[in-house]
């Protein structure tokens, strides 16, 4: 039996720059974002009846491969190259649908368990680029590519797109001492709904052709440096005020990023004493990153569900009961 565990994504800077309408005419998208220790789990047995049986929201039991109904697993298990005799469960400590970037955190994931299945060690960076071609170029999924990459990868990062389609990652190195200090100012906090990340990118996509648009990912993009020297410098006022502007402008980018419940949940956290914040993932709901000192009256105002942020380094990792992690 093979287990595979793949981290979330939390992004702050840059968002939607790592779609191709817009590094592949800008020289490139930049995003600042770390893996946190909430993590998507798949689960590969041998399955004895030569069949493939899947196991996810719903239940599959099909004879090939071109019967699964899962896109993505059916894509993921043709370019492995297994045709039947296995059993595929996942589970996930959130649900899809609230901006941790938990679909292309179950790509990687699938992809490492099937590798290691069949006895392969995949590179975490090509695990990440096969994730890539299957969710972008096989499915035409109108997503970016940073979350593929944070998943894989793990860490505090600055990711850079480039035009001629190579990822640049860099850590952003800061101690340990205020590591800690920064992830306490953070907290998630779940908005009630759940939304199609597809659904709202395919408009952010269409807007990459209007220059006013273009403009305000560019300063985006540029914000993903200054936060990067805010963060090494242990600023976390600056922190939190790039944050805020951050957001300001990434609401210009689509109506459908923000609504009226998600403006009075960020307005109320502020006037409690948040430094900023933003909408996780896409938009539209999914759960609000809040920035703060102290959380303690923002969690009383708002009354919501909500969690702590935990960074954490590991990346995409297999594990069996044999070898531990891969």
């Amino acid at each position: 039996m093979i287990i595979s565990r793949t981290p979330f994504r939390v992004s702050f800077i840059g968002g939607g720059s790592d779609l191709k309408e817009y590094y592949n005419f800008n020289n490139y998208g930049a995003v600042i974002s770390t893996s946190i220790d909430r993590y998507m789990y798949i689960i590969i047995h041998p399955y004895f009846h030569e069949k493939i049986r899947l196991k996810y929201s719903k239940t599959e039991d099909v004879e090939s491969i071109d019967d699964i109904n899962h896109p993505i697993i059916k894509e993921c298990i043709k370019r492995v190259g297994i045709d039947r005799g296995i059993e595929i469960a996942s589970f996930a400590d959130i649900p899809s649908g609230t901006g941790l970037g938990s679909s292309s955190s179950f790509t990687v994931g699938l992809l490492h368990a099937l590798y290691a299945y069949k006895g392969i060690v995949k590179p975490k960076l090509l695990l990440a680029q096969e994730a890539c071609e299957i969710e972008i170029n096989t499915l035409n999924e109108p997503i970016g590519k940073q979350d593929q990459y944070a998943a894989a990868i793990g860490g505090l990062n600055h990711i850079k797109f480039h035009h001629n389609e190579e990822v640049e990652i860099s850590p952003v190195n800061i101690n340990k001492s205020f590591l800690n200090k920064f992830e306490s100012t953070m907290r998630l906090y779940y908005t009630g709904t759940n939304r199609s990340a597809s659904f709202v990118l395919k408009e952010q996509k269409q807007n990459m052709s209007k220059q006013n648009k273009v403009n305000i990912m560019k300063e985006m993009v540029s914000l993903t440096e200054e936060f990067k020297i805010a963060l090494i410098n242990q600023d976390l006022e600056l922190v939190g005020k790039l944050l805020n502007y951050n957001w300001q402008l990434k609401k210009q980018m689509s109506n459908k990023i923000s609504n009226s419940s998600i403006e009075l949940m960020y307005e109320e956290a502020i006037k409690k004493g948040a430094l900023g914040g933003k909408i996780l993932g896409a938009g539209g709901g999914g759960f609000l990153l809040v920035m703060a000192f102290d959380h303690t009256p923002i969690k009383n105002s708002l009354k919501c569900r909500s969690i702590n942020l935990k960074t954490e380094g590991l990346g995409t990792s297999v594990i069996n009961s044999l070898k531990g992690f891969i």
